[in-house]
């Protein structure tokens, strides 16, 4: 298959990880946000203001060119992917707070991308620019974003068995998205992709092992609980890379092989750290409330 034609099933294949991802939710997920209140204004403050301010900083800081500043700051406006809560999951997080988050994240970011995204493009770009996430396109997003969720989410109700067993099929399918991203990615740019990876990593490790770092001492300094800590430090600190590269690629979208690299990087590295973050912190709970309140399972990343 040429590399155009994956970019074109970009929305499609985000769709089914979306798909997959509903398949893992409930009504009571949203519900439980009431359980949660302190955690749940901690981790949504910092998602939605503090870590676009703090990719902000950094890519001014490090003065990268416009077209990475842009994909950095995507990156910030992206939601938590399903693998925070696998990764809670193994390190002792608080789980059923790492599904609801996700599952509110997951909306609340359908509109707060689009204003951050736009804003970078002019800000960085110039206001002329043709790239940005007009009306029409931001429709796109929320069509390839919430609309499979939904339906997840309805066929979980329904049909529970099925959607359980449909869920580790979407689990496998939602690594082969991502690799097939990140072979378009890598194809678009050629022999330029490690030019890019060297003006970008430092950015990348600094954005996620501080978005990390706030996710959890932000909770533990208002003093919310340890397991609660760690699934805030997951979800915050795992964005879902896949949506970010396929708005950052896709020809109806930004159409910008340059801005999807920051999330390619991002998608490697947050693995790696993610899991040393873990076992450190992890050491930290003790053994008779590690138990997750829910089994997990990753649809996503």
């Amino acid at each position: 298959m040429s590399n155009d034609a994956i970019l074109v099933l970009f929305p499609v294949a985000v769709g089914i990880v979306m798909l997959g991802l509903g398949l893992t939710l409930t009504l009571e997920d949203f519900r439980r946000v009431v359980k949660y209140p302190k955690a749940m204004v901690v981790c949504l403050v910092s998602q939605m203001l503090i870590l676009p301010a703090i990719c902000l900083g950094l890519v001014v800081g490090l003065n990268l060119r416009p077209e990475l500043a842009v994909g950095m700051m995507l990156l910030a406006a992206s939601p938590g992917g399903s693998t925070a809560s696998l990764y809670s999951h193994l390190f002792k997080g608080d789980l059923a707070l790492n599904i609801s988050l996700t599952a509110v994240n997951s909306v609340l970011a359908m509109f707060t991308l689009p204003v951050i995204v736009n804003l970078s493009v002019a800000g960085f770009l110039g206001s002329d620019s043709s790239l940005g996430l007009q009306f029409d396109k931001v429709i796109q997003v929320f069509a390839m974003v919430l609309v499979p969720i939904a339906i997840g989410m309805a066929v979980r109700a329904r049909f529970t068995a099925t959607a359980i067993r449909l869920e580790r099929a979407v689990k496998v399918l939602s690594v082969v998205v991502l690799i097939m991203m990140i072979s378009s990615v890598i194809a678009g740019l050629g022999g330029e992709v490690f030019d890019i990876l060297g003006e970008i990593i430092l950015a990348v490790v600094a954005f996620n092992l501080i978005s990390m770092a706030i996710g959890y001492y932000g909770p533990r300094v208002l003093r919310i609980g340890e397991r609660e800590s760690i699934a805030s430090a997951f979800e915050i600190g795992l964005h879902n890379a896949s949506l970010a590269i396929t708005i950052g690629m896709s020809p109806t979208l930004l159409n910008n092989t340059t801005m999807a690299m920051p999330s390619v990087t991002y998608g490697f590295v947050m693995f790696f750290t993610a899991a040393v973050f873990g076992f450190v912190v992890s050491r930290r709970v003790p053994a008779a409330t590690a138990t997750p309140h829910r089994t997990p399972t990753s649809s996503g990343v």
